[in-house]
Formats: structure tokens, sequence, C-alpha cells
């Protein structure tokens, strides 16, 4: 099928928008494999520190026969149960290595927080440039320069992308991503959000809240909502990063194994057949527009707004909200996984999973087919499914949806259109995700209240303010306004905890809405939120100027974030100042002092929130 035009004319755009950038990074690109072989440019004592540590017939190898010698990069570590699996994958994988006469060296481990852990806490300050340390680590790793070939070890939310961009320093390199799966169901989704609004309503106690939570996060493997995690792998098949299939097997299944050695396998072969795939070409402008798509076509998590900027300007490639806007206008929404539906990851893999979705976007001509991926086969090999066949791997045609309450052909889709939203006016600009959002909610008009941090919207709802302004007002509706959570102020943490006491409200009937130059988590949605806001307000944003009772519109079906003030009065009217109260707390305190450089210079959210530019 012929490309969508609106595709076409999109990535048109970002091609000619990104010419000098792109031009600059593969001509460094060219630079770098032009070299002469490791063991030919590097000293002796280089060479005898970095295989040292190797097995005698390994380090024999890598000197005397010049075989590829893979480096691994890993974010194992047993905090994450996403990241347990990843313990046993470098044995894995060495062993698949020497079977091939190849080695395999773990050239570095990098940081990974759990957002699931750290929310509503300090610690969810150092999240966001927790994706930043991740990539400079990365680059720590891979910077011993002894590779042929690298795998990045990874899954959660700041993790991949962390990696991705690091990885692309070394785009001369081929290189295959290698995820570890989501835990098997737990309980149900939809019944875990409504024990949070039990308890937020103080129904049900901390005994029946932790029952829930430990009855949902149980086992290793992801969590099984389609949040910013689980979205990282979606985006990763859609980029021909993976083997394909590879995002939703289980950790502990015999697939799974075999996949993590057709990891290696796949980056040998790159690196034997000298087939032309290193990651920083297969990261092209048509590769991101394809993660693009993805993304809107199973409405995944906003936290891509801001990390695939970024991971898009590592290679040279310029995109912004206006590209996810225009995109996001004609793409389909063909998947309905909580928080957009009920169904779990699981579930998802089960009807079909990224297979198909990626069969259907090619087939209607939203994706690019044309790329380069790890795999010769293209990006029509991720349109499939991969199964053990005795101790083989075979891939398997993925067929029709198992169950089109889950997933859907682009010809029957949810929605005509993707579900991200941008928003502008006077508030500045701004992006909603209304995959979730009831259609009676799309629109939002009601009067402003201000707060300086999350948690003192925690206590007016406890407190019953919230409820009781919603009950004075025309509007039967509050607009709830939190600032000072952007990059530069506090590193613009995950708000999600505030969406359990927003959406007891919303379920009783009022018209309520978040606006916020935050985050929200992956797993937010019902609740309108206007999140992202640029400029933030402690740099000088219009949120800095949003007083209790100013009327806010949230208009998500023309696109609209407004405060109805008189435009000569709204003017004239001083911005507030960043509490200096809230500016000591920012800095100071479980390691939030380290990252005061990166707050002091992170760009906009729109621009990625980068700190090395």
């Amino acid at each position: 099928m012929a490309l969508h035009s609106a595709v076409s004319d999109i990535t048109a755009r970002i091609v000619e928008r990104s010419r000098p950038t792109r031009n600059a990074y593969l001509a460094q690109l060219q630079a770098d494999s032009s070299r002469k072989p490791s063991m030919d440019r590097m000293g002796c004592a280089n060479i005898a520190h970095a295989v040292a540590g190797m097995p005698l017939d390994d380090r024999f190898k890598v000197v005397t026969e010049r075989r590829p010698n893979i480096g691994i990069v890993t974010s194992y570590n047993d905090m994450l149960s996403a990241h347990t699996p990843l313990l046993s994958y470098p044995a894995l994988i060495k062993d698949e290595a020497r079977k091939h006469g190849a080695t395999a060296q773990v050239a570095g481990g990098v940081p990974a927080m759990c957002d699931g852990v750290t929310q509503g806490t300090s610690g969810m300050e150092l999240s966001l440039f927790s994706r930043d340390v991740i990539a400079m680590g990365t680059a720590v790793a891979l910077s011993h320069d002894m590779f042929d070939a690298a795998l990045l070890l990874g899954v959660c939310d700041k993790i991949v992308p962390g990696l991705l961009i690091g990885a692309l320093q070394f785009g001369h390199l081929p290189m295959v991503f290698v995820p570890a799966g989501p835990m098997p169901s737990g309980l149900p989704n939809k019944e875990k959000a409504r024990i949070r609004e039990q308890a937020a309503q103080g129904l049900v106690g901390r005994d029946a809240l932790l029952e829930g939570e430990l009855k949902s996060y149980h086992s290793p493997g992801t969590c099984t909502f389609y949040g910013t995690a689980n979205s990282n792998q979606m985006l990763m098949e859609a980029m021909g990063l993976h083997v394909p299939g590879t995002a939703f097997v289980q950790p502990g299944d015999m697939l799974r194994d075999e996949l993590t050695r057709e990891a290696a396998r796949t980056v040998l072969g790159i690196t034997k057949s000298k087939r032309f795939a290193p990651i920083g070409h297969v990261v092209d402008e048509r590769a991101i527009v394809n993660a693009m798509v993805a993304l809107l076509a199973t409405g995944g998590s906003t936290n891509h707004l801001i990390h695939w900027v970024a991971v898009a300007q590592s290679a040279g490639i310029v995109i912004d909200w206006n590209d996810f806007s225009a995109l996001s206008d004609v793409v389909p929404l063909l998947t309905h996984v909580y928080p957009n539906g009920s169904a779990d990851v699981n579930q998802f893999q089960a009807a079909g999973g990224p297979g198909l979705v990626i069969r259907e976007l090619l087939d209607a001509g939203f994706m690019h087919e044309d790329v380069l991926t790890v795999r010769a086969g293209g990006i029509r090999e991720y349109a499939s499914v991969p199964a053990l066949e005795g101790a083989a791997l075979a891939w398997h045609a993925v067929g029709d949806s198992k169950d089109e309450a889950i997933v859907r052909p682009a010809g029957r889709p949810f929605s005509a259109t993707g579900g991200l939203k941008l928003l502008t006016g006077n508030l500045g600009r701004s992006v909603i995700k209304v995959s979730a959002v009831p259609d009676d909610r799309h629109v939002i008009e009601a009067p402003a209240r201000v707060f300086d941090s999350q948690e003192d919207l925690l206590l007016a709802f406890n407190s019953g303010e919230l409820e009781r302004l919603c009950n004075e007002t025309a509007a039967r509706g509050v607009v709830c306004v939190v600032r000072w959570q952007g990059p530069q102020a506090n590193g613009m943490p995950e708000l999600h905890k505030l969406t359990p006491p927003l959406a007891v409200l919303q379920g009783k009937g009022f018209m309520v809405a978040l606006v916020t130059d935050g985050r929200m988590s992956g797993a937010s949605g019902k609740v309108p939120a206007a999140i992202h806001v640029s400029p933030e307000a402690a740099a000088g944003g219009p949120l800095a100027k949003v007083v209790d009772g100013d009327v806010v519109r949230v208009d998500a079906l023309t696109g609209e974030l407004r405060v109805l003030v008189d435009e000569a009065e709204w003017a004239a009217r001083p911005a507030s100042i960043m509490p200096d109260e809230l500016r000591r707390q920012n800095g100071v305190g479980m390691g939030r002092g380290l990252f005061t450089g990166m707050r002091r210079h992170a760009l906009t959210a729109e621009e990625g929130a980068l700190s090395w530019m």
C-alpha cells in the first residue's frame, strides 16, 4: 500500500528541518566507522587491560583471531521487577557468542530506578534526569571502544530512552535491544484503580490498599498496564531494534531465553555478513516517524512526547509536538489496553500484540516499509510472532485479531485519530492524552485552584475543599493548576498520585481537569490533564500568572489551553516567583543536590528536557 500522504508530508518536513544536524551526525558516524579495527589502533597496554578479565579462550579469539566482540550494557538490578530477569542474560549471550566463534563482555551497567517505587516521593525528582545519566553511563561503557557490536538490556520508563540516546553516540556500531517481558497478569487493572479511588476517599484502609497493590505487582517482569515501560517495547518493535516479537514474551518462558540468544545471533549476523545496519542509520527520520505512529495507534505514554524528541535529537533529527499532533490527526487508534481499556499487555499479546498493530499500520500506509532494521527481512518481519518448534525459533503470520475489544484492524479502529492532542493558547503549549478520557470530558471550563505542589492538592482533596469548590461554582467543577513541576523547577516528576482523587471527583459528576508543567504517569488517563505545559512556570511561563478563580478552558476538541482573562489585564499581570522554600527543598536531600546542574541547564519539555545541550 502507498504511504499515506500526511505521513509522507510530515516525514518530508522532518527530513528538511533536520538536514543540517542529521548530515553532521552522519558525517561523524562515517569518521568513526572509517577508523582501523581496535586491535590495530589501540596500544598494547590498552588491549591487555581490555582482555585481562576474559577467559583465556575468549582472550585468544579477541587478540589473535580478531573475532567479533559484543559489548553488553545492562540495567540489571533486583529493585525493578522488570529488570530482575536480566541477571541471567549476560551468561546466555556469552554462551551463544562462543557457539558462533565470537565473544561478549559486560561493558558496563547503568542505573535503573523504578517510578512505581518513587512515585509521590522526593526520589521522583531524580527520575526524568536519570534518563540522561543512563545515556551517559551507556556512553561510558561503550567508550572502551573494543566492540564490534552491542546488546542493550533494559525495559522501563527512562531506561530504554537513556540506553538509546547513549547508543546513538556510537551510531557506527550495529546494536540490538533486549527486553525481559511482562509479569503474568495479576489483579485486573480496573480493580486496582477502584481500590485506589476507595482508599483516596477513606472507604478502605491501608491494609486493603496494600493487599491490592501486592496482587497487582507480584513477580519478576514488567508491570502489565500499557504505561511508559510497555510503550517503550512497542516503539522498539516499530523501529526494528528488537528481535521481532520479543516485547511481550514473559520471563521464565523457554521462548524468552531463546529470543535472548537470538539477539546475540542477530547482532553477530550483521557483523559477520557485513550487512549495513549500524544503529545510527537504522534510527533515521522514517524510523522515528514509525515510532511516533505506533505510539499514537496504541494510545501510548505521554512521556514519549519528551523522550522521543530527545532520542531523535541524539541522531541529529529534529521533531516537535506539531509533528505528533499532525500524525495524531490521521493515525487511527487500534488498541484498548489499560489505561485506555480494561485489557493488560498479556491480553494484548494474546489478541495479536505488536505484530498485528505493525501489520495493520503497514498495510494501511501509516508506517514506512522501506527502512533498515536489525533483521535482514526488514520491518515486515515485525508483523509476525515467534514460537519454539522443538529447540528452534520460527516466526508465523500474526493472523486476525483474537479479540477486537482489545486490538482492531485499521479499517475498524476504536477512533479515526490517535490518542494524543496538542493544546495551545495563552497558557502555553501542552499535550493531553484523550484516548482514555470520556467523550463528555474533552472540554472543561471551570475556575482554577492553584497549587504549588502535589501535596497541597492532596491536602485540599482530603479536607473536602475541592469538592466544596466544585459544588459552589456554576460549572460544577474545578481546574487544578499545579505549577513549579517542570524540568528547571524540580526535575519534572510524574504526578500519578493525583489521579485517584481527581478520578473520585470526576466519578461524582464534577467537571475536573489538571493543568501542570509536570508529567503524568504513563498509567494515567481518564481524567483530562493538560501536561508538560511549556514554558514552565519556573522559567517565567504563563502558569506563573494564574490565580485562584481565573476561569481556565481545556479544550481537546479545538486544541485550546486558555485562561479566560481580559487580554490587557493578563498582559499586565505580574508572574509569581517560585517560593524560596520550594527552591531550597528541591536542591537538598535524597541526592537532589547532585542534579542541580541538570535542572539549571534543562531545555523545555517540548525540546526533550535535554540537560546536556
